[in-house]
């Protein structure tokens, strides 16, 4: 049986892309490091060439990497920098109207218990007691529960701390030889499906960069947006939540929960009395149930879905599909990688749809 040159490239697709996701399914929790080194070596690269191209030649490509590596760790550093002054005014907070919160938390939920028989009282005078030398403990105190969390968790406390020092080192030599990388594996293709191969790559390449635009877009709009929305209801923290829950929304669904959960101690805290609870409850309703529903339907299908060929139900499948079958890695790669499966799909469609089983 003889294969036309469209059935020949569609074979080889087929099992390139069979072949990847094996290997994914079945490494993904050794690759996840490097899965993610190449993520940030693909979106970086573009900007390392064009440093050494300002520098005419004159900047060493070793010097550009380092360069942008420094950037873009000290851009992310101070991302998670953010957090710190949120804790760093919620911590008194906590000493200080924690003890409210419970006792209209008491107030409120005592009547309920009793219609249903149970008397329970809370002795405020010992729970004032014990929150405040709880929370005047020493540091080393608070170091010591820690290093015993991680003695417990060993393993666990090893791989983190382990991917963190890797994927820098990833990045870094991923940067460094990029170009040879790719010259590599352009090398395995065989000649006469190179001309497609190349085309191919143009194509999910451009995708690629529209996805990446578009995800930035879509960060910066829900920093914007939650930062004034958390302001509109007088939250203190606005301006740091706000950006961080925007910026974190890189990645799906963590950045929106911790934002979320940040942003409901903020407001318990703040809004401790005087109906606090209510307030909080409805800037949470409004601001991040908003803020959701503007991410899902409105921002993502049409800054990212559209700009990637997306449409918005294939963006939400692809988030639940490599999340189920990935886990956190998936969540990570699932618009990017679909954008190069639609690339694919396009062409395996346009050769079909010209080849003789088509058109008999």
């Amino acid at each position: 049986m003889q294969f036309t040159p469209t059935q020949k490239t569609i074979t080889a697709w087929v099992a390139i892309a069979a072949v990847f996701a094996l290997t994914l399914w079945l490494l993904a929790p050794v690759l996840a490091p490097f899965v993610l080194g190449a993520v940030l070596a693909y979106a970086l690269t573009p900007v390392v060439d064009w440093l050494s191209h300002i520098g005419r030649g004159r900047i060493p490509r070793m010097l550009a990497v380092i360069v942008v590596e420094l950037v873009f760790l000290v851009a992310l550093l101070a991302l998670l920098l953010l957090v710190v002054p949120i804790l760093g005014k919620e911590l008194p907070l906590i000493r200080d109207q924690l003890p409210v919160l419970l006792e209209s938390a008491a107030a409120l939920l005592q009547p309920l218990l009793a219609k249903w028989g149970f008397q329970v009282t809370l002795d405020m005078d010992s729970v004032k007691g014990f929150i405040k030398t709880y929370l005047d403990t020493n540091f080393q105190d608070a170091l010591g529960s820690v290093l015993s969390s991680l003695k417990i968790g060993g393993s666990v406390a090893f791989s983190l701390i382990g991917n963190l020092v890797l994927i820098p080192v990833v990045l870094f030599y991923l940067l460094m030889e990029w170009g040879t990388l790719v010259a590599q594996v352009r090398q395995l293709v065989p000649p006469a499906l190179r001309p497609a191969t190349d085309a191919f790559v143009r194509d999910a390449d451009a995708v690629l960069g529209q996805y990446l635009r578009g995800q930035m877009l879509v960060m910066l709009l829900l920093a914007v947006y939650y930062s004034l929305g958390l302001k509109a209801f007088g939250l203190d923290l606005a301006l740091p939540i706000g950006v961080f829950t925007g910026l974190a929304v890189f990645v799906p669904y963590m950045g929106f929960g911790l934002g979320l959960l940040l942003a409901t101690f903020a407001g318990l805290l703040q809004f401790a009395s005087a109906d606090g609870f209510n307030h909080t409850v409805l800037m949470l309703v409004l601001v991040f149930g908003a803020g959701q529903m503007l991410e899902s339907f409105v921002l993502t299908p049409k800054l990212v879905g559209e700009r990637i060929g997306l449409h918005p139900l294939a963006v939400i499948f692809a988030l639940l599909a490599f999340g189920q079958l990935f886990g956190f890695l998936g969540v990570l790669v699932a618009l990017p990688v679909s954008a190069v499966l639609l690339v694919a799909i396009r062409r395996l469609r346009s050769g079909y749809l010209d080849s003789h089983l088509y058109k008999g």
